[in-house]
């Protein structure tokens, strides 16, 4: 059943709770904990009895439930990071009389949003201890930093200022000289020593709240929409996946990091995570390679990302005959250069899914004299050979600091996701 005011308001306390990918994934692990799912180590040896488990590779999760019925798989995947701005490795800085911290872009971040908002620094710190190195996620949600916008009155046109990602995005933390480093402050918060800090992946993030906006209740303005929107509507769609007891398939969710830069990493859809876990699930119950390779051919993949709503102020941007409504459904999309990896085979796949939901459909193509961004779909296609389809929920101003969908496209995007998991 689809419903809008918990959908919409599960998705905001989700986005407030995890501000970085190593967060989404702590997220993720807590409602699976809470469904009887239990985390597996890679470097151990995998249970031969059917269960519920998931694997944590860095800023990525892949959660499966294996009891259930079938011998093939059915995906939903997705991304966990946002464009941003980074913490350089060497981030002090000192300009004007003010203490700064040196930024770095991350992603295709629209520079402008970022600017003259409260920030604060979430992500993971590499400690030494006596007996080796651990991982501490960090979460700071005081407003320590500001990236302040210059005034009208300095700008040459008064239209708007060309941000340089080198030297516009560096923040403000302090006036004058005194106190400690930044990574020295960063260590104390950890309660560790600035020499037990080895390595570090630190980001900001708004602090301003996720809420539920709109003289009806009817929008959700949140930091992160793209891709959390996905994350928290693919777990929900497993859970209810899994309560269905009607799938015919081995229900997977896959959510990885570094999208945004490529997926070029030791855990991004490049990788051969996804891969690995699928493989290792049919060896660990007894199955061959053979069955493996007799298994992939017989799976399918939603892939999913958040997609473009029409702009009410920019009609011109959008394909004419393919107008994206907020609140009007989940989206399919389709690119003939392969930006998306749908296919006729996946559309219809995600057609029975969205129409056994009963939820509407709609259809995204992109203006052809427009570059087409991308997802985790093409990579996922071809480093698996998996069926695979594009799918999202509508937004505005995507990668902006703040975003924008419906609040009853959650419900109907998770929905749609979960009829998918359980042919």
């Amino acid at each position: 059943m689809v419903t809008t005011s918990a959908d919409a308001a599960g998705l905001c306390s989700f986005v407030d709770a995890s501000p970085s990918p190593f967060h989404v994934c702590e997220s993720v692990a807590k409602v699976l904990e809470a469904n009887d799912f239990r985390e597996l180590k890679e470097s151990h040896q995998w249970p031969s009895q059917p269960g519920r488990h998931y694997v944590i590779r860095g800023g990525s999760i892949v959660a499966w439930d294996s009891t259930a019925r079938g011998r093939s798989f059915r995906i939903v995947g997705g991304h966990t990071d946002s464009p941003n701005l980074r913490v350089k490795q060497n981030p002090d800085l000192r300009s004007a009389g003010l203490r700064m911290v040196g930024l770095e872009k991350y992603g295709g971040a629209w520079l402008n949003s970022w600017l003259d908002r409260d920030l604060g620094i979430s992500g993971r710190l590499a400690i030494r201890e006596p007996d080796g190195l651990r991982e501490h996620l960090i979460r700071i949600d005081d407003p320590v930093l500001r990236v302040p916008q210059l005034a009208i009155h300095l700008s040459e046109d008064r239209a708007g200022v060309s941000l340089d990602p080198q030297r516009h995005v560096n923040a403000v933390w302090g006036v004058g000289v005194d106190g400690p480093g930044f990574m020295e402050w960063i260590a104390a918060q950890a309660g560790v020593a600035l020499d037990q800090v080895l390595g570090w992946e630190l980001m900001t993030h708004d602090l301003a709240p996720s809420r539920v906006v709109g003289v009806g209740g009817d929008l959700i303005s949140a930091p992160r929409l793209d891709n959390q929107g996905t994350c928290y509507a693919g777990t929900r769609a497993l859970i209810d996946a899994i309560e269905s007891e009607s799938s015919a398939a081995i229900p997977v969710l896959a959510l990885f990091d570094h999208e945004e830069v490529g997926s070029g990493s030791d855990r991004g859809a490049s990788s051969d995570l996804l891969g690995t876990v699928l493989e290792r699930i049919v060896l660990a119950g007894g199955g061959s390679r053979e069955d493996y390779l007799r298994s992939m051919a017989m799976s399918a993949c939603a892939s999913g990302d958040m997609a473009h709503a029409t702009h009410p102020n920019y009609p011109d941007r959008h394909e004419p005959a393919h107008q994206i409504a907020i609140n009007g459904g989940p989206v399919l999309k389709v690119n003939q250069n392969l930006r998306y990896a749908s296919d006729a085979a996946g559309e219809a796949l995600f057609a029975v899914a969205a129409d056994k939901a009963g939820v509407p459909l709609q259809r995204y193509v992109h203006r052809a004299d427009l570059p087409c961004g991308s997802t985790i779909g093409p990579l996922t296609a071809t480093r698996t050979g998996l069926n695979t389809v594009d799918v999202g929920a509508p937004q505005l101003a995507m990668h902006s600091a703040r975003e924008v969908m419906g609040s009853a496209d959650v419900g109907m995007y998770s929905a749609a996701l979960a009829a998918f998991l359980a042919p």
